[in-house]
């Protein structure tokens, strides 16, 4: 993940990249595995961790709780001792739920704005229709932690207005947080789900099926060297 939030051109054999922004791969994780963790896992912890600070009793709803960044948040949010509700299509819920997620919800049949309420931590990887929606579900003093587009970042103000914080994040480079996430994955307590593998000349095709939301965990592009 290396120099995050800039371009570090990582579609290519080789990446060189500051020795602070690097953290050992774990002995049990495939490449393909340790590829796929950092930028999606920081992405969780930071999330839930660094900016909503969650805690052990609380309760975060999670959206789009199979994809690339929920299913790992989902993973983390359990390891923090919080009760985790997700969102995910039905076809995905057995997924979610052997995650840890205590409850998950069919977006596609049910309303998360009635399903979910009181929570306490939202993290909202969709943003675009969705946009304050996620405010309906939080208690006093909750937060939305917004993870999809800069245009998220007007929602602050409307939650202030409610008694609620809303954030805009953006993944920094964490060495620290990859440390944590790579302890996790070293000791079985998180583990990166990945859908689909493809060789670099397909990284549209990649981009394509990411674009759908339809994949459970990661896509990984294969650069042979």
């Amino acid at each position: 993940m290396p120099r995050q939030s800039a371009p570090a051109g990582t579609y290519a054999e080789y990446v060189v990249s500051p020795a602070r922004h690097l953290a050992a791969k774990p002995p049990g994780l495939s490449h393909v595995e340790a590829a796929a963790l950092p930028l999606a896992a920081v992405t969780a912890w930071q999330a839930l961790v660094d900016t909503a600070d969650l805690r052990p009793g609380q309760s975060v709803l999670i959206h789009a709780a199979a994809g690339g960044v929920g299913h790992l948040a989902v993973q983390v949010a359990k390891e923090r001792g919080a009760h985790v509700i997700g969102t995910a299509r039905i076809a995905n819920h057995d997924f979610v739920r052997g995650l840890g997620a205590d409850e998950v919800i069919d977006y596609t049949h049910t309303d998360f704005t009635t399903a979910a309420r009181d929570v306490d931590v939202v993290i909202d990887t969709i943003g675009g229709d969705y946009g304050p929606r996620p405010l309906k579900t939080l208690r006093p003093g909750g937060i939305l932690v917004s993870l999809a587009s800069p245009a998220e970042a007007h929602l602050a103000d409307r939650a202030r207005a409610l008694g609620l914080r809303s954030t805009f994040m953006i993944t920094e480079a964490d060495q620290a947080g990859l440390k944590e996430i790579a302890s996790l994955a070293a000791s079985d307590r998180l583990r990166v789900r990945v859908d689909t593998v493809l060789p670099l000349e397909q990284a549209a095709k990649a981009h394509e099926m990411g674009e759908t939301r339809r994949t459970a965990g990661k896509i990984v592009l294969s650069v042979s060297g």
